[in-house]
């Protein structure tokens, strides 16, 4: 019997149990499996791993693990510059675009008010979310760690909170995005781009109301569906606010 020593950093410490988190402990084994295979066999799913090192020396998931190695894993990285070390994902995720699994509706339309790329179909597959991620580069939002864990998912991230408000704090500060937030960019309610209509165009679609206080319009480009600056967006303006607040205070702990 084998035995090597693992160190699981920062959030990655979510997966593992308390007898686990942020030690070095040792992991016996037989024969010379892949790192990748013990690394989601300890509870850690591989598309939320960025970088491991053994004894000094960044590898691949296909590495086999020997006796007495020292294993130091990390999570995604989109805060450090790690260029020179061997990174398990092709380019960071620096463009990030993002698809929900069926419980994250709610999450799916924050992200979109803030401006970023979000697909989410409640009637979308395992299978078909997969595809859709690694066809078209987008990261996997999930609570379902066990989706995570299938070979096929190359970007993924595991949505730890079941309250939507801080799922949308987590994900923006998981991977550095406040200061891609465009407000009022995309469609909250199918992903789509907003462009500037000009009000003659669409007076017979708009109540008494909203002709008379309102002059500035913009038109989703896939739905047709009308946006203004009404009540609402103060609420969305205070949303922003809070949600730049509570990532910042996390930055700085």
């Amino acid at each position: 019997m084998n035995v090597a020593k693992f160190r699981f950093y920062e959030e990655l410490n979510d997966f593992l149990p308390e007898r686990r988190k942020k030690i070095l402990f040792g992991f016996s084994f037989e024969g010379n499996p892949s790192i990748k295979d013990i690394v989601e066999s300890l509870g850690v799913p591989h598309s939320e791993v960025d970088l491991i090192i053994v004894n000094g020396i960044s590898v691949t998931f296909d590495y086999n693990l020997n006796d007495n190695d020292l294993v130091s894993v990390y999570p995604v990285f989109e805060n450090l510059d790690i260029t020179n070390l061997t990174h398990l994902r092709e380019k960071p995720l620096r463009n990030s675009k993002f698809i929900c699994d069926v419980q994250l509706g709610r999450l799916a339309r924050y992200l979109r008010i803030f401006g970023f790329d979000t697909l989410y179909n409640n009637k979308y597959s395992v299978k078909t979310i997969i595809k859709i991620s690694n066809d078209e580069k987008r990261i996997i939002l999930t609570r379902n760690v066990f989706l995570l864990k299938n070979s096929l998912v190359i970007r993924g991230f595991w949505i730890r909170s079941q309250d939507a408000y801080n799922q949308l704090v987590q994900v923006i500060h998981n991977s550095d995005l406040l200061s891609q937030i465009k407000l009022i960019y995309r469609c909250s309610n199918c992903n789509g781009i907003l462009e500037t209509v000009p009000k003659e165009l669409i007076m017979d679609r708009l109540l008494p109301n909203t002709k008379k206080y309102f002059s500035e319009f913009q038109k989703c480009n896939q739905c047709n569906r009308i946006f203004w600056k009404g009540s609402h967006y103060k609420k969305i303006l205070d949303l922003s606010e809070n949600v730049r607040k509570d990532v910042e205070a996390l930055f700085s702990k």
